[in-house]
């Protein structure tokens, strides 16, 4: 039986259901049948850990037969001259449920080590404008009964485009830049910027900041925070950076208009009014605010950045999640799922040198749930909505049960710790004691291929028990033909 994918990377888009209906038929216990979900592969040790993740926790219980997989490491990619990108997109399109492995963006050294035709962009880029991207959601994650960073949730929204990731740049000499607008209507040109470039050596940059979607970003980040019981915060640099006043413009304006009344009336809203933050305050605010409970939205550079140092704040990017949000054309949200960390390629060189390894999958895990989850919203019915929630609760349970008891990844139990594997299995065994696989009901027969029955002998066998010739066999010719056949069960003892 082909395996699904080995550590070298398959054919993106192929499916585990073969795999997965040979558990079923062999073990007889009941899964969960998944709805829909685009699952991205990536690479290195996150990839590895993933695979052990998805035989171990997932495949067990939930039956994938519905997602569709798309190998995006720097072979896949290769191998379909990013084919699989554009496949993955629209895909993510069609179905608006996302997981994300962690990948490689190829520099020049890992092209000629990988042997690649050329060194791929990050697919980052692709997957946000494919998606209509809007924000990326970046929250911590708490463990109960262990202390991390933030006491209480800190949630954070980063506009997902616009800003410097975009920018289009050259090198030049000493000479005149202009910056002209065309507008798209044919009307008159607008001279945005010029000026005398004097030093014989420049880069020069040209980079814009979309504002249609804030409106989207805001309704999504201020209802957050009154889900959360959470004190919402805009973050610019308007004092200086005239050009985001629109940003705190347009924030403002849908929290006035719907929002506004609703902090209120729960406390959350210090002075009455939505509260506006200079970027430097806010790298102050959030090492000082360590009790939580507050969310900042921001631009795309000053998001990534900030975000950072609330991963530092909360011991490390694998306690953060990292969710895209977006919005599909007929207004159908689209949510991608992943962690914040990369690929944890020092533990991978360490895993193929033959070395213990101990990765904390908790980021990956989390990302894996909320899609899942996500996936249910969109496509499954109420029951399948209620027992995906509840598999993903247990699963969490577990794993935080697990590393409280002294019995995770070394990275929050020290040198005592376990190794990836162990904890993996641990886990697994955990599981199995709070979510006991049922057996089902249903009987399965073994596999017949039909090209080895004999149609003919067995219609002939039909009609010979058939001997009123009115198309069934009543109970009498079925007795009477067996007893011709000698093969009518006997009474024991006679």
């Amino acid at each position: 039986m082909k395996p699904f994918r080995s550590r070298n990377g398959l054919t993106h888009g192929l499916t585990r259901a073969s795999h997965l209906r040979f558990l079923g038929a062999t073990r007889h216990f009941h899964r969960i049948v998944a709805p829909p979900m685009v699952y991205i592969s990536g690479e290195e040790m996150t990839r590895y850990t993933m695979d052990l993740i998805l035989k171990r926790w997932i495949e067990p219980r939930i039956d994938t037969k519905n997602w569709e997989f798309f190998d995006l490491s720097c072979k896949g990619r290769d191998d379909s001259e990013d084919k699989v990108l554009h496949d993955a997109v629209e895909a993510g399109k069609r179905i608006c449920a996302i997981f994300k492995e962690p990948t490689v963006t190829p520099t020049e050294i890992q092209k000629e080590k990988l042997g690649l035709k050329k060194a791929w962009g990050s697919p980052n880029g692709a997957m946000r404008r494919g998606w209509n991207g809007i924000t990326i959601s970046r929250d911590t994650i708490h463990i109960e009964g262990m202390d991390l960073g933030y006491a209480e949730p800190v949630l954070f929204e980063r506009h997902a485009v616009g800003g410097e990731y975009s920018a289009g740049w050259k090198a030049v000499g000493s000479g005149t830049l202009r910056t002209v607008f065309e507008p798209s209507d044919g009307g008159e040109s607008l001279l945005v910027d010029e000026r005398e470039l004097t030093d014989n050596n420049n880069v020069v940059v040209a980079y814009h900041n979309p504002l249609d979607n804030v409106t989207d970003l805001a309704h999504h980040f201020f209802s957050r925070c009154l889900e959360a019981d959470t004190t919402p915060y805009v973050v610019t640099k308007k004092t200086v950076f005239k050009w985001q006043e629109g940003f705190w413009v347009a924030m403002k304006d849908v929290f006035d208009a719907d929002y506004k009344d609703k902090f209120i009336q729960k406390g959350l809203l210090p002075g009455g009014e939505l509260q506006h933050l200079i970027s430097d305050a806010a790298t102050m605010q959030i090492i000082r605010w360590t009790k939580g409970r507050f969310g900042m939205a921001a631009h795309n550079y000053d998001g990534d950045m900030l975000t950072d140092e609330i991963a530092q704040v909360h011991r490390s990017p694998g306690f953060i999640t990292s969710n895209l949000i977006g919005k599909r054309d007929d207004g159908v949200m689209i949510k991608e799922f992943e962690a914040s960390h990369g690929t944890v390629a020092d533990m991978w060189e360490a895993h193929l040198r033959g070395e213990e390894t101990s990765l904390n999958p908790l980021g990956m895990v989390e990302a894996l749930i909320g899609s899942m989850n996500h996936s249910a919203a969109l496509h499954g019915d109420t029951e399948t909505k209620k027992t995906m929630n509840v598999f993903g609760e247990n699963l969490r349970a577990t794993i935080h049960s697990k590393m409280v008891d002294g019995e995770g990844t070394r990275d929050l139990c020290g040198p005592e710790g376990l190794t990836t594997e162990q904890f993996i299995d641990t886990v697994a065994e955990a599981m199995d004691v709070r979510m006991p696989l049922m057996k089902t009901d249903k009987h399965v027969d073994p596999f017949v291929d039909p090209q080895t029955i004999d149609t003919e002998a067995l219609r002939k066998m039909f009609d010979d028990l058939d001997t009123d010739k009115n198309g069934t066999i009543c109970f009498e010719e079925f007795a009477k033909g067996l007893r011709r056949l000698g093969m009518h069960p006997k009474k024991l003892g006679y």
